[in-house]
């Protein structure tokens, strides 16, 4: 059966409408699950409704690569860990971009064939190919990154910028002349500049601010889906793409808002690895010493508490210790011991990735509150229960004005009596910034993995007394 013009239309209608409730459905954990059935039943529609488009004069490659496709992200799904979703993220955005190469390629060479190449199309396609080759080698750098194949560090070197404009502008003119004359030469060089570009961007990005990277690689490859569906001339895919473009460029200005810091300043300056200067605060605090404490030192504390903050950190996710928390919390509360989650912006290495893993632990979500949210609530807390989180709060931010991370905001952790961090050693957080708050007079380090050392104070909180 084959549908008609207007009855794909109204499919892509329906799509789109869904897709617009999804992204609405995920501004919030409490109804993101019905924003992904939102998403993938519209996702279902629009396929569907393509498939059967006149358009199509063939399945058997379609099948062959949808039955394929299914199969390997079936495993993948099965078997990736939470602790990589990040990079799976990464991975995503770079097959979006890969996509769009090759259908604007492709394009190309099948119109060209024909006879139907025009400016207009070739624009298109420069567009296309441009943002998807960018989106491609940016993710696969992130990706590297986040994986551990590359160092998280930036790598920086003279010229660095200068080089970036260069091969910025020497891509913008051979699109233009390729959207002018249909040179294929310049549909090559100008491919492989923006493939270049996509790595020289991404390569300075320090680890403290791959989130907003992973934000923004998805904003470029919403661009790169909607220009492919000028080029297909296919509105649903428009649509998305722009709906996906649009929504990763607010989240990526929403994060760089929460770092206070500029894109620009993201983008071109990165950080992750210098912890500032000699004279630094930090260097000063190291030779004051850190506090270390057991176990019973934390629960003896914490039972008695009126209020305990637990900030979760990637530490959290590694050690998948977010069940633990759970029953953590529901001892502490029949104690009747108030017990709430503190969730900075970039926690974590992508948006929202501390969120998903206390829902995954079916955490309450009245008691897991944003930064600013609870940031009033430290002064009168009894115990932070810093879970494997470390910039985010990191007093360096408010306190050195020579550190990476200066006028970032934070939860603010060290206002509490008591605060004391899991750590499996001394070692810094992401951003490779000491963390000034391991010496303060209030702040102990309870070192082990994170899974075991609260499973430890379970096991103490259900003993009973001291």
């Amino acid at each position: 059966m084959d549908f008609s013009v207007n009855q794909q239309a109204l499919a892509y209608l329906a799509s789109a409408v869904l897709f617009i409730l999804g992204l609405k459905g995920l501004t919030h954990p409490a109804t993101a699950r019905r924003g992904n059935l939102y998403g993938m039943l519209g996702m279902l529609i629009a396929v569907v409704a393509t498939l059967l488009g006149r358009e199509v004069q063939s399945y058997g490659f379609i099948i062959a690569g949808l039955a394929g496709g299914a199969v390997i992200g079936s495993i993948v799904a099965m078997r990736i860990q939470m602790t990589a979703m990040p990079q799976l993220v990464a991975a995503l955005h770079s097959f979006v971009g890969l996509a769009a190469v090759l259908v604007g390629i492709g394009t190309f060479f099948h119109k060209a064939s024909a006879g139907l190449l025009n400016p207009v199309l070739m624009g298109e396609i420069s567009a296309g190919v441009v943002i998807g080759a960018i989106t491609f080698t940016g993710s696969v750098i992130a990706f590297g990154k986040l994986q551990g194949l590359l160092s998280g560090a930036p790598v920086k070197f003279t010229g660095q910028h200068l080089l970036n404009a260069l091969i910025g502008l020497a891509t913008i003119a051979l699109a233009v002349h390729f959207a002018m004359t249909g040179s294929l030469w310049s549909l090559f060089l100008m491919t492989i500049l923006a493939l270049v570009i996509g790595v020289t961007l991404i390569i300075p990005i320090g680890g403290a601010d791959m989130p907003v990277i992973i934000s923004m690689l998805n904003s470029y490859s919403g661009w790169a889906a909607a220009a492919t569906g000028f080029t297909l001339h296919n509105n649903l895919l428009i649509i998305v793409g722009a709906l996906v473009g649009c929504s990763g460029a607010i989240l990526s200005f929403i994060m760089c808002k929460a770092m206070n810091r500029s894109i620009i300043n993201v983008v071109f300056g990165g950080f992750g690895s210098d912890g500032g200067s000699a004279d630094s605060a930090g260097a000063q605090a190291a030779e004051k010493g850190v506090k270390s404490a057991a176990v019973e030192d934390a629960v003896y504390w914490m039972e008695d508490a009126g209020k305990v903050i637990i900030v979760p950190g990637y530490g959290m996710a590694v050690a998948q210790a977010q069940h633990a928390l759970k029953e953590m919390m529901e001892l502490l509360n029949a104690r009747g011991v108030e017990v709430k989650f503190a969730i900075h912006p970039v926690a974590g290495r992508m948006p929202g990735h501390m969120n998903v893993l206390l829902a995954e632990a079916d955490i309450p979500y009245d008691q897991v509150l944003e930064m600013d949210e609870i940031n009033s609530e430290f002064p009168g807390t009894d115990v932070v229960l810093v879970v494997g989180a470390n910039d985010v709060v990191n007093p360096a931010a408010k306190e050195d004005p020579t550190s990476p991370i200066y006028g970032m905001p934070i939860l603010e952790a060290g206002k509490a009596r008591q605060v004391y961090f899991l750590k499996r050693s001394m070692r810094p957080g992401y951003s490779g910034v000491d963390n000034l708050l391991f010496y303060q007079d209030n702040t102990y380090l309870v070192f082990g993995d994170a899974k075991d050392t609260i499973e430890g104070m379970n096991t103490a909180l259900k003993g009973g007394g001291h």
